[in-house]
């Protein structure tokens, strides 16, 4: 069996589309690893899988991390298989159901794509936290990181604020941080540097994919927890190793706005068996 694929990217956080519209994939979690492996595989940080959704939504989306675990939300898969879909149908809008919940997506003016990925949680429980907590001043630490700010974006982020992201060591406190006993599920681990109330600079540590050049979900919740601590307005322009996303905590409903680029840098087929 041949199973064809879309390699895609925003901001350099890249993905490996599959259609099984159609047909199941038959993808198995060892299947998944293989595939994400950088080395014997095709790569991605996030396998995307898009789906007939029976609850009336245009599309399902299921997402795979590169270990083979499944993963709630991932917004800028989610901005890449939006993309995809409303260029294959010529619409503009397009309202996707993931694991984390239903999501509107739209194409904007000059290649940009939004995706209105709903409100973020905020209590201890949704993130979830391992016990009772104020979910602003997480006791979370590590080598020169202290008291992170938690939410979920369908999955569990905690975001920390510091002066100066050059001096942190990430790639060694990053997948500490991401097992905290805080975190019973695991957790996204962000480590935000403002450089205004309306711009920052962003480096996130995946829960089940490590270091990535860009975190759509991450961009929310450090946008989120930014406003909660007083650190920035609710309409922010957030900087990462891949490029800029634009992100707005929209105070009529609470939802937060994701735009930026997308890009396909691939497409092929994939033999199983």
């Amino acid at each position: 069996m041949r199973l064809p694929f879309r390699k895609m990217h925003g901001l350099g956080n890249d993905f490996v589309v599959v259609d099984a519209r159609d047909r199941p994939t038959g993808l198995t979690e060892e299947a998944i690893r293989l595939i994400g492996d950088r080395h014997r595989g095709v790569g991605f940080d996030q396998l995307v899988t898009l789906e007939r959704d029976a609850a009336g939504a245009d599309l399902f989306i299921r997402f795979h991390n590169s270990d083979g675990s499944e993963a709630g939300a991932c917004g800028n898969g989610t901005r890449c298989a939006a993309a995809l879909v409303l260029d294959e149908t010529g619409r503009n809008r397009l309202s996707i159901r993931t694991a984390g919940g239903t999501l509107a997506a739209e194409r904007l003016p000059g290649g940009l794509f939004r995706v209105d990925m709903g409100a973020p949680r905020l209590d201890w429980r949704d993130v979830p936290l391992a016990r009772p907590c104020d979910t602003l001043h997480v006791p979370m630490a590590a080598e020169g990181v202290r008291g992170g700010v938690a939410c979920s974006m369908g999955n569990p982020h905690v975001t920390f604020f510091v002066d100066d992201l050059d001096t942190l060591e990430i790639g060694r406190i990053g997948p500490l941080l991401e097992r905290d006993p805080w975190l019973p599920d695991r957790g996204n681990i962000g480590f935000a540097q403002m450089l205004g109330r309306d711009r920052m600079r962003l480096v996130v540590w995946e829960r089940g994919a490590g270091l990535t050049l860009a975190c759509g979900s991450g961009a929310c919740a450090a946008a989120v927890n930014a406003h909660r601590r007083g650190l920035a307005d609710r309409a922010v322009t957030i900087e990462m190793p891949g490029g800029e996303l634009r992100l707005e905590w929209r105070e009529s409903d609470g939802h937060v706005l994701m735009a930026g680029p997308v890009a396909t840098a691939f497409s092929g087929e994939i033999a199983l068996g």
